[in-house]
């Protein structure tokens, strides 16, 4: 089999088919594109999962008779609940948390509202005890045994709200995978028509071929590579896509401070090899497919 006769028909059939092939290219760029957006969320929500819960904390607040008359947490009630909650297994540390304290880190996080912090004072803030704990997935055992003892106004698991954070971008990841499918589809489809459009255009030639003894693989593997070919490069353009985006948007949100930075480490590897991979692989496989049902030479 000569090389330089298949790569030629390759080109020739990508040239022939300009715009249907552009197309599929774009297509398939766009849906890659998608998946690494979403293959990027994923990579990022476990970072952001690793890096809060190992900050997350369950905080037990008093009831306003201690917090105005216990401001060290010495008196018995308190006391006897600090000692139960450091005696715990899962518990790694206890800091009390008095008022004044938590009035002080109330003025720091609303700084930029002075109003707010006119209309507030210490005694609008109850006492607390804020627990570490070795185990974050245990915090729902410290929400239920603490939960109802003397003493306790409420027990606070920041979890929970981590866990409303996490499934607001597992529904954009989910977006982004879904969009992704659906532009796979479209490029598939376009995949499967180039194909068929191709072969059509060059059937007098490849039945000469067979006439004089070609194989049928021999024939039809240009039409499989010009499948690859297209798909490759519509990897390549949405690895670009990302990197542009990542450039242009992604840096000005995911700054370190709150949400992890994305390095162009991370997205190209391992995310620009799965892209190519999947590139390579779904299109030879349509390819394969479109002609051993559609095309018969």
């Amino acid at each position: 089999m000569r090389a330089s006769f298949v790569f030629s028909e390759v080109i020739t059939g990508l040239r022939r088919n300009i715009t249907m092939t552009i197309a599929m290219m774009l297509t398939t760029a766009v849906s890659l594109a998608m998946l690494g957006g979403g293959l990027l969320a994923v990579r990022t929500i476990d970072k952001m999962k690793s890096n809060f819960l190992a900050d997350v904390e369950v905080s037990v607040y008093l009831t306003d008779d201690i917090s105005a008359t216990d401001k060290n947490c010495t008196q018995s009630l308190c006391q006897s609940l600090r000692s139960s909650l450091q005696s715990n297994d899962g518990v790694e540390s206890v800091v009390f948390e008095n008022r004044d304290q938590a009035f002080d880190r109330f003025k720091k996080i609303f700084e930029s509202q002075p109003e707010l912090i006119q209309l507030t004072g210490p005694e609008s803030l109850p006492a607390s005890l804020h627990v570490k704990l070795k185990d974050p997935d245990r915090s729902e055992s410290i929400v239920q045994e603490y939960g109802t003892k003397p003493g306790v106004r409420k027990v606070d698991d920041q979890k929970k709200f981590l866990d409303r954070v996490f499934n607001a971008f597992n529904g954009v990841r989910n977006m982004a995978f879904g969009a992704a499918l659906i532009m796979a589809i479209a490029a598939l489809l376009l995949i499967a028509n180039t194909i068929q459009v191709s072969a059509f255009t060059r059937r007098t030639e490849v039945g000469i071929m067979r006439l004089v003894g070609a194989t049928r693989w021999y024939t039809q593997l240009p039409f499989l590579l010009e499948a690859v070919v297209a798909g490759v490069v519509g990897a390549v353009l949405g690895i670009i896509m990302l990197i542009i985006t990542k450039a242009g948007f992604l840096d000005s949100v995911f700054t370190g401070d709150v949400f992890p930075k994305i390095t162009i480490l991370e997205l190209l590897f391992p995310v620009a090899p799965i892209l190519l991979a999947v590139s390579v692989v779904i299109s030879a496989i349509t390819g394969y497919v479109t002609l051993r049902l559609y095309v018969r030479h």
